[in-house]
């Protein structure tokens, strides 16, 4: 019976829910081992001068103070620009960066220690805003730009032009386990890094540049993280990196884990985004012209910023077809922890840019008389959506081969009941009720692959062991998604062989070198791939002994014939048959290799960046939700009662994974639009600094009523299982929830629509409702006598 498909507990369940399941902090400490720590910089911009260090090299305990002096190979590092130093040596560029290293051989002496190092900086004033920096002409790229047809000639043919502006906000990853790194030092200066790394190639890479060793003497660890949601594929090498730098100095362990206020207030976060933006359309609402300028918050140095603008700017179509369109996108320089990957990386910004247009151009419509309220949104949606060819090709010429959403959004509309819930909300709006209610659809096509084309490979190692047990290595990271499960269990179905037969092993750069960061929701896809192929190399193998035992020829055709499953290796229509374990150990002792190495790199991928064209992405997953919101006007609260799902992931390699994976996911992005506000002083000290301040999801944020339904399908034929990828897209579904916020305001007020932006916190829904006059009754009971106290609008 074959695993693929089936529900099959995570690999690591029991050992997280019992706590056994060991993270860096977990790792019992060696007796020569050193607590390590950083003192960064309090100021967001400014000269550094000096660092102080006398007083805290007296402290007893201490064994190393370390500043940019005493690093010896490369003093900057970056994933795409290696601009970002590993301490400040010249100027501090944002609150929080580290300047320098303290190593004790206690935590009391450690922060003693720390507290005694001053830092001598001469202050300048900083950039914090996107729009701050325009001004200021202070970028990290030049533009990029993804165009087609005549956009300037569209928009004066137009009948409507409006043009508008939409402001997102970051978000932090909040991950359970903090960045963390252990180093112990080996033979002839080697290093072993234990890091809580989405990257083991990339941390591997910068801790060998940054000690000028060669990486052939850096090996980099990672058995499991604890989250990791894009934090953790480039700024994990900064922790791994000071930590080496103590073992490298020192010659003894080196442990470095920060604790989780200066993991929120040093390491970066979603890119917050600006968009300017004129949309040219009908009568009807078709779009006839887009133009967008799209800025992003880059933080102090580049990290993966570019990237991330790339993949914004390639989702900035979303599920709609854009005949005449101009994009152009640019990072931004500001003095904060430089912006990083995020689940989505980017792709949430586009979307959201793309669906806040569209509700401009449904009130524009509305207010023409051509619709009401939302059922204009849904209009306008739909006249948009892809369809057949033409109107199947993206701004960068891609086409969507097989495009699904027309059919999603239909079956989705039908299941969550959509149009008759529309008409009793709208109708419920009407009323002196304290609550107003929203109802909406946001359609979703993500792309899959890294854009970056060389990224698109992985390569794994598969052992079998003469008892028909397995182990199993590759490049990918567990992190809680399930990766280590769905691998096993497709290479448990090319053996034949139960999951608990196939043991997934310490991911780690001395078996699975040069690979791509755990990212791009292609992990799966890249890494299931090159096992299952190494998987498949051995049992052609085992295949061919087994032949030549039942003295057969061992020819393609006749292993085609042998058949792996329920722990046998079988000869259709003979009685042949001999237990895997068996064919295992009698292969051993016919000298037959049983361990191979699998490499996978995606086809058919390309994208000319200068050009803004390609085909950047193997295929699309799609998918549709309908949210529907209820908010108090007096407070701005807001409650998601119910929630449906419909997405496309072709053939599910574990459907309980999955499930968890898209409800998750839709959860995290429920928070970036809602209540996962980051809020900093004017000097750049980030306020929201602890879960008490910055609010994250919890279990009673959960819509009571959410449904999640697989769209039947199967993926494209040159997957693996023809499985599609999970793990980022549901993310995007949770634009529903404020296309839902948004379509409830627009029943008060289109301005209050308008002037929302994103996260839609209590606050800023009540700035929002500000904008219009009262439309229900205030001498019903339960109105405050606070409500008549007028909120102070932001500065937009």
């Amino acid at each position: 019976m074959t695993t693929v498909g089936r529900a099959h507990p995570h690999e690591s369940a029991v050992g997280h829910v019992t706590g056994r399941a060991a993270f860096i902090a977990d790792i019992p400490p060696r007796r020569d081992e050193l607590v390590v720590g950083l003192v960064v910089s309090p100021e967001a911009n400014g000269r550094l001068l000096h660092v102080h260090t006398e007083q805290a090299r007296a402290v007893r305990g201490v064994v190393a103070i370390l500043t940019a002096a005493d690093i010896p190979g490369m003093r900057t590092f970056g994933p795409l620009v290696a601009d970002e130093p590993v301490l400040a040596f010249d100027r501090v560029y944002y609150v929080g960066q580290p300047v320098a290293i303290v190593a004790a051989e206690s935590r009391e002496a450690l922060e003693h220690a720390r507290a005694l190092v001053r830092l001598e900086i001469a202050e300048e004033s900083p950039i914090l805003e996107i729009d701050t920096a325009i001004a200021h002409g202070a970028f990290l790229t030049a533009p990029r730009r993804i165009a087609r047809g005549d956009v300037h000639g569209a928009l004066s043919r137009a009948p409507h032009v409006r043009e508008g502006r939409v402001h997102l906000l970051g978000q932090e990853h909040v991950y359970l386990e903090p960045q963390s790194a252990l180093v112990i030092p080996g033979d002839e200066g080697q290093l072993h890094v234990h890091s809580s790394t989405q990257g083991p190639s990339e941390t591997q890479h910068v801790v060998a540049s940054v000690l000028g060793k060669g990486m052939h003497e850096i090996v980099c660890s990672v058995r499991r993280l604890g989250g990791g949601f894009g934090g953790k594929e480039t700024q994990a090498n900064l922790p791994a990196a000071c930590a080496a730098l103590v073992a490298h100095h020192t010659g003894r362990a080196a442990r470095l884990v920060y604790d989780r206020g200066e993991d929120l207030r040093s390491t970066g976060k979603r890119h917050p985004m600006l968009a300017r933006w004129s949309v040219g359309f009908s009568d009807d609402g078709r779009i006839e012209a887009l133009r967008v300028h799209l800025f992003s918050d880059g933080g102090a140095f580049t990290d993966l910023s570019p990237s991330v603008m790339d993949r914004a700017m390639l989702h900035m179509d979303n599920a709609y077809f854009l005949e005449h369109v101009e994009i152009v996108g640019q990072v931004c320089r500001t003095h904060h922890a430089p912006t990083t990957a995020f689940r989505g990386f980017g792709g949430p910004q586009g979307i959201v840019v793309i669906e806040r247009i569209l509700h401009d151009v449904a009130l524009a419509v509305r207010e023409t008389g051509a619709a009401a309220a939302t059922s204009a949104l849904w209009a306008v949606q739909s006249r948009n959506l892809y369809g057949a060819a033409p109107r199947n090709t993206t701004p960068y010429g891609q086409v969507v081969p097989e495009n699904l959403l027309p059919d999603i959004v239909r079956q989705l509309r039908t299941e969550s009941d959509f149009d008759v819930r529309l008409d009793e909300i709208e109708r419920h709006n009407g009323t002196a009720s304290r609550w107003l209610r929203g109802l909406a659809i946001a359609p979703m096509k993500f792309g899959i692959s890294f854009v970056a084309t060389f990224m698109n490979q992985a390569n794994a190692q598969v052992l079998v062991y003469p008892d028909g047990t397995v182990q199993v290595s590759t490049g990918g990271t567990e992190m809680g998604q399930g990766l280590h499960t769905k691998i096993r269990q497709l290479v448990a179905d090319v053996f034949g062989i139960a999951p608990h037969a196939v043991l997934m092993m310490t991911t780690s750069t001395e078996k699975n070198h040069n690979t791509s960061p755990t990212a791009a929701s292609a992990s799966t896809d890249l890494n299931g791939a090159a096992a299952v192929q190494a998987a498949e190399t051995i049992r052609m193998r085992l295949a061919r002994w087994a032949l030549q035992q039942w003295n057969r020829a061992s020819t393609d055709a006749e292993c085609a014939m042998v058949r792996f499953a329920d722990g046998w290796v079988r000869l259709d229509g003979t009685g042949e048959a001999i237990t895997f374990a068996d064919a295992c150990s009698g292969a051993r002792y016919s000298r037959v290799d049983l361990g191979a190495r699998g490499f996978f790199a995606t086809p058919g991928l390309s994208f000319d960046h200068a050009a803004g064209r390609g085909a950047p992405f193997r295929y699309f997953t799609q998918g549709a939700a309908a949210a529907e919101v209820q908010i108090d006007r007096i407070t701005g609260e807001v409650q998601v009662p119910r929630v449906d799902l419909r997405i496309d992931i072709g053939r599910s390699i574990n459907p309980a994974i999955d499930r968890g994976q898209i409800i998750g996911g839709f959860v995290q992005g429920l928070g970036w639009v809602t209540t996962e506000c980051l809020v900093y002083d004017a000097d750049g000290h980030l306020l929201t600094d602890s879960l008490c301040t910055y609010k994250v999801p919890i279990a009673t944020d959960v819509p009571t009523d959410l449904r999640c339904v697989f769209h039947d399908g199967d993926g494209p034929p040159d997957t693996v299982a023809r499985s599609k990828a999970v793990g980022e897209p549901p993310l995007l579904l949770a634009v529903s929830v404020f296309n839902a916020i948004t379509h409830a305001l627009s029943c008060v007020s289109a301005d209050a629509a308008r002037r929302l932006c994103l996260p839609a916190t209590a606050e800023e829904i009540v700035r929002a409702l500000d904008l219009a006059d009262v439309p229900f009754d205030t001498s019903a009971p339960w109105v405050h006598s606070a409500h008549a106290t007028r909120v102070t609008k932001a500065p937009e």
